[in-house]
């Protein structure tokens, strides 16, 4: 396969996401909005918890992207799971495009999707007083790193869609683990400030990882060394993920 026949089944199917959204305003406005939920709910309530730097808003502002990211690459393999149900992904893999190109579209549209939520993040943020320490580079990394993140959750989010049979097993298994990850990261509270058992957990959390990298850049600047040991870990997540799902994609379709 050509780069340019991979560029053109990329670009007509990146349009059947994107058309899609377009179809659902209030869909495109939710997702949009959820990012500002996040941030001043969050960062209201918990406003006079001591964190690094005093100033829970700039401390919850890495974790608002990282959760972002999370909650949309979690969901993002649904929309194959109802093509399924429809018989439309039959349909699709008898048309003269790669299987790697239906997967790949889909984790290239969630990559734009929470790339535009972390910037509504940053910006607000912005807005409401908070300063990044690395400079627009830094922007620029913090989206780059929670892309990083967002693909191996895609990437088990994939796997679940061509495991199940219906999308109603679907939505209770990512509800259940969406929570306990989330909490049991860095993302609301220091990793200091939590219980013992949950720090371990913290530790092995993927999620801790992008947000403490994340972190990092808004509140102290470049941290080189850290940084590159945090890209390492979750390149190995991503691989590992995306392994499972590689397994879990070859068996769907057959």
């Amino acid at each position: 396969m050509t780069p340019t026949t991979l560029w053109r089944e990329h670009r007509v199917l990146l349009g059947r996401w994107l058309a899609r959204l377009r179809r659902e305003p209030l869909a495109m406005l939710a997702l949009l909005a959820q990012p500002m939920v996040w941030l001043v709910l969050f960062g209201h309530l918990f406003a006079k918890m001591a964190v690094p730097g005093g100033n829970y808003l700039r401390f919850m502002t890495a974790g608002a992207v990282v959760m972002t990211t999370f909650n949309a690459c979690l969901t993002g393999g649904v929309e194959l799971l109802f093509d399924r149900e429809s018989g439309f992904l039959v349909r699709m893999l008898a048309a003269p495009a790669s299987r790697v190109s239906l997967v790949t579209s889909r984790f290239a549209y969630l990559t734009v999707l929470t790339g535009a939520q972390g910037l509504i993040i940053l910006a607000a943020a912005w807005l409401m007083g908070v300063r990044y320490a690395s400079g627009i580079a830094g922007i620029a990394a913090c989206l780059a790193i929670g892309a990083l993140f967002g693909a191996g959750i895609t990437a088990l989010s994939m796997a679940l869609a061509f495991s199940l049979r219906s999308h109603s097993q679907f939505f209770p298994i990512t509800g259940f683990a969406s929570l306990p990850l989330t909490f049991a990261s860095t993302a609301l509270v220091p990793l200091a400030q939590m219980p013992g058992w949950m720090r371990a957990v913290a530790r092995l959390n993927p999620m801790t990882y992008a947000v403490d990298a994340l972190r990092e850049l808004v509140m102290t600047g470049w941290q080189v060394e850290a940084l590159a040991g945090t890209v390492g870990a979750l390149l190995a997540f991503d691989v590992c993920c995306v392994a499972t799902a590689t397994v879990a994609i070859r068996h769907g379709m057959r």
